[in-house]
């Protein structure tokens, strides 16, 4: 990476005061660009799900990781629950979805109620195993909720063998002017469900696999408590990333939690943060983390510079950072601040391995919270920050009521926010479609056929706020 020539701006930078100049360049496609990262993550888009508990569940786990990112399950969940999600994402398929399932006598506002935990907006009607019919929203309207399934469930379906190729899928689904195939097992079982959309994507994106060939999950832990016993035990559980998440990385009891847990030797890539310094990544890196999490305050859902003037502006911060792990053979990611695609590209820029996202993926489908509707008819779910009254809450429960109470009056975040679901791209992997397109062709720009290859070659220079207003397009038009 490299500025161009000229005197550079003495304050630290945003995304929005950057922009990448192209350079001459053969590479002729996008799909020539390789987007595997080379942190030791196993991700194959450099997309991590940030560990927030309105983000980061079981469906936006499997999801993510099929289309070759990473999540991260929040510290606030039990060991328990924990493992049970890390199961339930290492037993999906690397190409087929896992539908909503319901029995034939279950009601239509069962079906209603849950056909919106998948994009693909339908629920597969069972009985003993094997699919007998389908739902789809538009089935449902006009109908008597108390309505059983059997009685709306269309039952002219495309059934296609688990086997088949999403090419082979693809035309049988525009063959039968469909939009959604349901796949099954030799023995007529239900393996999972296929969009038309999702056989594209299954030719473009490559799963992020462990050696057993089953979908990567990473999970956090924060510094309380028997730090050694909960990175033991989601290891075991089958976490391929362990991260150390605190506010406030570089303090001294994050170090000595990091370095507990280094002393483990439990094998799996050690992220921990967040540090916005090159101090930080130095004293990170040197408790054992392999990845270092850069970034205090860019969050949407983040009051922590209002609140207390902390922080950094991220481009300057990951940048910096960056650096200094390059020259101790570790890597960065960029957490928070990104609200476009070209936000991730810079971030890749500056030297981020991997880059994190939150409260953009907040508002989707495969979020965890309840898909709701306002007044003027528009979809959207609530947010809320990890440091806010509502996470502080639910992360202190087992404390005392006085503990509890005095806890709650340091919180730093919001507590409810509504994320609105983009009817363009109201699910994760149409945000994912999303950005990786942005990056690719930001690499095309630069002459880059790699990440790596990408942060070398990249040209940056800083505009002023007018620069940045001329590149948004005008949709509505003069």
């Amino acid at each position: 990476m490299r500025f161009l020539p000229g005197p550079q701006p003495p304050y630290d930078l945003t995304y929005d005061d950057l922009f990448l100049v192209p350079n001459r360049t053969d590479v002729a496609s996008r799909f020539d660009v390789d987007l595997a990262t080379v942190d030791g993550t196993g991700t194959t888009i450099p997309l991590v799900v940030a560990n927030m508990t309105a983000v980061a569940g079981k469906r936006m786990a499997e999801t993510v990781a099929r289309r070759g990112g990473l999540v991260v399950l929040p510290q606030d969940l039990p060991i328990p629950a924990a493992a049970d999600t890390i199961a339930f994402v290492k037993s999906r398929s690397l190409t087929a979805d896992t539908p909503v399932t319901l029995d034939p006598d279950r009601s239509v506002s069962d079906a209603v109620a849950l056909m919106h935990k998948r994009a693909h907006g339908a629920v597969v009607v069972v009985e003993g195993g094997k699919p007998v019919g389908v739902v789809t929203e538009a089935a449902c309207a006009d109908v008597d909720r108390f309505a059983r399934l059997r009685e709306v469930a269309f039952t002219d379906f495309v059934q296609v063998p688990v086997e088949a190729s999403p090419r082979d899928i693809f035309d049988r689904l525009a063959q039968a002017h469909a939009q959604l195939a349901v796949l099954t097992h030799s023995d007529g079982t239900l393996a999972g469900v296929m969009t038309r959309t999702g056989t594209v994507r299954a030719g473009i994106y490559t799963p992020a696999v462990d050696a057993n060939g089953k979908l990567r999950v990473a999970a956090a832990v924060g510094i309380n408590g028997d730090v050694a016993a909960k990175a033991k035990a989601l290891a075991e559980a089958g976490a391929d990333v362990l991260v150390l998440d605190t506010a406030h990385g570089h303090q001294t009891k994050m170090l000595e939690s990091l370095r507990t847990v280094a002393d483990l030797g439990l094998g799996l890539p050690l992220v921990a943060g967040n540090v916005v310094s090159a101090d930080g990544t130095r004293d990170l890196a040197e408790a054992g983390a392999t990845i270092i999490k850069v970034g205090v305050g860019p969050g949407a859902m983040c009051t922590t510079r209002m609140m207390t003037g902390v922080g950094r502006p991220q481009f300057s911060a990951v940048a910096e950072c960056a650096a200094a792990a390059k020259e101790l053979g570790v890597h960065v990611w960029a957490d928070g601040g990104v609200r476009h695609p070209r936000d991730v590209a810079l971030a890749l820029a500056a030297g981020a391995s991997n880059v994190m996202i939150g409260s953009w993926f907040a508002g989707t489908y495969e979020s965890p919270g309840d898909l709701r509707v306002d007044r003027d008819g528009n979809k959207y779910k609530e947010s809320f920050g990890m440091a806010s009254k509502r996470a502080v809450a639910a992360r202190t429960a087992a404390d005392s009521s006085f503990d509890r109470a005095r806890k709650a009056l340091f919180e730093e975040g919001i507590s409810s926010s509504r994320m609105r679901l983009d009817p363009e791209r109201p699910g994760v992997e149409d945000l994912i479609d999303h950005i990786c397109s942005g990056v690719r062709s930001s690499c095309t720009y630069a002459g880059a056929r790699s990440l790596p290859e990408f942060h070398d070659r990249a040209v940056l220079g800083v505009q002023s706020a007018a620069g940045f207003a001329e590149g948004r397009p005008l949709p509505s038009g003069w």
